[in-house]
């Protein structure tokens, strides 16, 4: 059965030009794709945190190397010459980890309320800035709306399904990148600062999503704006979930473990791309059809 699209006015009217559709890097954002998004960043949050809290490498160390994988994942989604399912969520997901601990940098320090109990530090190099979350999530959002601000005045689109471009594709990942780091800021703050808890900050963010759904109805209301806010908000859900998921009880978590939960949410998601890699095969065969039909009439 297809996906119904929730969000259809989130992106310009579908282009049935051939060779749009030839050059599509980025996916139709479908109820699925939210689903996928909230996954990975959830994902995101617990194997950042394995990597170094667990594993105790540290955010410094855990930063760069995850965020050499990010470079990685980058180059192989740049490269390609259209829309992979797997090549887009790697990227997404590997974003998502590097934002984790990117945050996590930025805002903590090596005080006891940051590390597990008894340790004294965690991992090699700097144990974080501490700039705090507000003033962490200050930079950030000036970052991000920089970004926003070359994005516009380069002339290129927002839309996603019309992101074509080299320049255009290299503009939306540092947004995603920036946009990433900012919601893991904004929903540590939300769980550990705000006194709502890992559940409450997550039942907030939910609220905060279904006012953009129905946002969505109201005409004055750019939708591709409604888009790129829900894109931040949904990083912040996921880190609560992903914190609720794995912190001990005692601080109103689950007390799964940041393994046991990256290994689920990552069969979870290979599973998805998997569904949505297939989906991508029929919908190009679909278009090759016509095509193939048309050299016999001729």
């Amino acid at each position: 059965m297809g996906e119904p699209e929730i969000t259809t006015d989130f992106a310009a009217p579908r282009v049935a030009s051939t060779t749009k559709s030839v050059v599509k890097k980025l996916p139709e954002v479908t109820l699925a794709f939210w689903i996928m998004k909230i996954a990975a960043t959830t994902l995101g949050e617990t194997a950042g945190d394995l990597f170094a809290q667990t594993l105790k490498l540290g955010y410094f160390l855990t930063t760069i190397a995850l965020f050499g994988i990010f470079v990685v994942t980058l180059v192989v989604q740049l490269r390609s010459n259209r829309y992979n399912p797997f090549f887009y969520w790697t990227v997404i997901l590997s974003t998502s980890m590097a934002g984790t601990t990117m945050s996590d940098f930025m805002n903590r320090d090596a005080s006891a309320k940051y590390l597990s109990s008894g340790a004294t530090s965690l991992g090699w190099g700097p144990q974080g800035l501490g700039m705090g979350y507000p003033t962490g999530a200050a930079i950030l959002i000036s970052m991000l709306l920089s970004i926003f601000l070359v994005w516009k005045l380069s002339g290129m689109t927002f839309q996603i399904r019309d992101i074509v471009t080299f320049r255009g594709e290299v503009l939306f990942w540092s947004a995603i990148l920036v946009s990433n780091t900012l919601g893991t800021s904004m929903g540590d703050f939300l769980s550990d600062s705000s006194g709502l808890g890992y559940a409450g900050a997550a039942l907030l963010v939910t609220g905060l999503l279904l006012v953009l759904v129905v946002l969505m109805k109201v005409p004055a209301v750019p939708n591709v704006v409604l888009f790129w806010i829900g894109f931040v908000l949904t990083r912040p859900l996921g880190a609560t979930a992903g914190d609720f998921l794995t912190k001990p009880v005692a601080k109103g978590g689950l007390n799964l473990g940041t393994l046991g939960s990256s290994a689920v949410l990552l069969a979870v998601l290979l599973g998805m791309m998997a569904y949505a890699h297939r989906r991508e095969r029929k919908a190009l065969a679909a278009q090759a059809k016509p095509e193939r039909v048309s050299e016999w009439a001729g």
